[in-house]
């Protein structure tokens, strides 16, 4: 055996030949370089990743999802139109204390109430809420939260600086001693724009609808609790007002504290210019529909009086907490059809959901108008007695109101028409303007209250004819999405 056998180790040797000769002119009269390495190491490797596949999702039965539907309708119905079924059940103490004249003031500061609500959160809360379900499909969770956080700082900012100049101007109403009828508007405009300063767009947007509920009661039985205690002793229609804005500081606070816990704090305000200019057809809209529906009041006061205004008041309130109920069923629908907005059973679901909505609404209307002799004098007292044919009247405008409600919350905001929804409110103001022309001249009820059913039914008829323009139009062009969408075809 060779005497070095137990000093060597195997070797394995590799060539390395260069391109030129050493000196750039002759090849090199001895061997090619070696190196000369353990045969036993081992080779570099590369490590590829894993893809794994993911179990396909297990499909969900057709009733589970009807009864989850159903849940999160009764939970909208409570928490974001609650003010209303609230508003039902201290209607008795309200009118008996305040009288029509108290109520029709009241009204006043409602209907400014749901203005400055509008002012302030831009009237895009649905918006909003859309494309929180639209990120979450399409990138990470932390870009999703930083996604998010920015817009709620971008939010934050524009809401804030609105709020502010509010604030302003009833400081300066309050100062200069102005009538009680600007008072009225002021302060709703303020309480009004308390409440949109908080974050329930972003819980409806997760579709955490038992925590926005929630809150909302809360918020909901301070108020009663306030109305109850506080408005025998001090019987003005300021009081009652100012329970409301109790009621909306609280909303605020809790909604405030369950996404400051879920997200951290809002981020830098990114693209404030860019969405503000997304949000003024909306707005604007918006507004334009608030001052011939729920801000009516504010509009047709300079030329009604009090009385007038206070049997107005007694019908809108029991019609528009109908409407709430109606109005839920496209809120509790608005994050499932974010997700299906690139799903060929859009069009479909939302048709069958918006016929579903308008025969509820054709019942509701009907139910109603036979009750009216019976529940106004029931809620209201013997001396709001004129207002049962006022009610009769007005409860024609659920099904018309019904459908621009689902139209406006649950199928436009995701395919992001925000022009028909200021075309539709353009047709409604005008013939609002119309009736207020008229009223100017009669100084009666029965004119804001045809003028408010004609609109109401102008726009319905003009949303219907948007939808199938925008089925039209998607079918020739195959379907267009919209942005950050991804078509699906399960």
């Amino acid at each position: 055996m060779n005497r070095y056998a137990e000093d060597t180790v195997p070797i394995r040797i590799v060539h390395r030949h260069y391109p030129v000769s050493l000196d750039g002119m002759r090849m090199p009269e001895y061997d090619p370089p070696t190196e000369v390495m353990p045969a036993f190491m081992d080779w570099p490797t590369q490590k590829l990743p894993i893809i794994v596949k993911p179990p396909p999702a297990e499909p969900v039965s057709r009733v589970r999802e009807l009864l989850g539907v159903a849940r999160d309708i009764a939970y909208v119905s409570f928490g974001k139109y609650g003010q209303y079924l609230v508003t039902v059940a201290t209607l008795p103490l309200m009118a008996r204390v305040l009288g029509t004249e108290g109520l029709g003031l009241l009204a006043i500061g409602m209907s400014s109430y749901f203005i400055g609500s509008l002012l302030v959160d831009l009237g895009i809360t649905s918006y909003m809420a859309a494309r929180v379900q639209e990120s979450s499909e399409t990138r990470s969770p932390a870009e999703q939260t930083a996604s998010i956080n920015r817009t709620r700082g971008t939010y934050l900012v524009i809401r804030g600086g609105i709020l502010g100049a509010v604030t302003l101007a009833l400081a300066v109403v309050l100062a200069v001693g102005a009538p009680e009828y600007l008072r009225m508007i002021a302060l709703g405009l303020f309480i009004g724009g308390v409440w949109s300063m908080s974050e329930d767009w972003l819980l409806i947007g997760q579709g955490r609808f038992g925590a926005s509920t929630l809150y909302q009661a809360v918020a909901r039985i301070a108020y009663l609790l306030l109305l109850v205690l506080v408005l025998p002793r001090i019987p003005t229609a300021e009081v009652a007002l100012l329970c409301l804005l109790g009621n909306s500081v609280l909303c605020v606070a809790l909604t405030w504290w369950d996404t400051w816990r879920g997200f951290g704090p809002p981020g830098r305000p990114r693209g404030v210019v860019a969405l503000l200019r997304a949000a003024a057809p909306v707005v604007t809209g918006r507004l334009l529909v608030t001052s011939y529906g729920q801000g009516s009041a504010t509009v047709f006061g300079s030329v009604l009086d009090a009385a007038s205004l206070g049997l107005y008041s007694a019908s809108d309130r029991l019609v528009r907490a109908v409407q709430s109920l109606l109005d839920a069923i496209g809120f509790a629908l608005l994050p499932r059809m974010a997700k299906r907005g690139g799903d060929e059973r859009f069009w479909p679901d939302a048709l069958r959901a918006l016929t579903v909505c308008v025969g509820l609404a054709c019942a509701a209307s009907a139910l109603l108008w036979l009750l009216a002799p019976v529940v106004v004098p029931l809620i209201f007292g013997d001396q709001f007695a004129d207002a049962v044919a006022v009610l009769r009247l007005e409860v024609l405008i659920l099904p018309a109101t019904t459908i621009t409600s689902f139209i406006t919350t649950a199928i436009l905001p995701v395919r992001q028409d925000t022009i028909g929804v200021l075309i539709g409110a353009l047709v409604g103001t005008c013939i609002a303007g119309v009736a207020l022309l008229i009223a100017a001249r009669t100084h009666s009820v029965w004119t804001l209250v045809g003028g408010i059913v004609a609109a109401e039914f102008a726009v319905a008829l003009w949303y219907l004819a948007r939808t199938r323009g925008l089925i039209v139009r998607e079918r020739a062009a195959g379907g267009p999405l919209p942005a950050g969408a991804e078509r699906r075809t399960r």
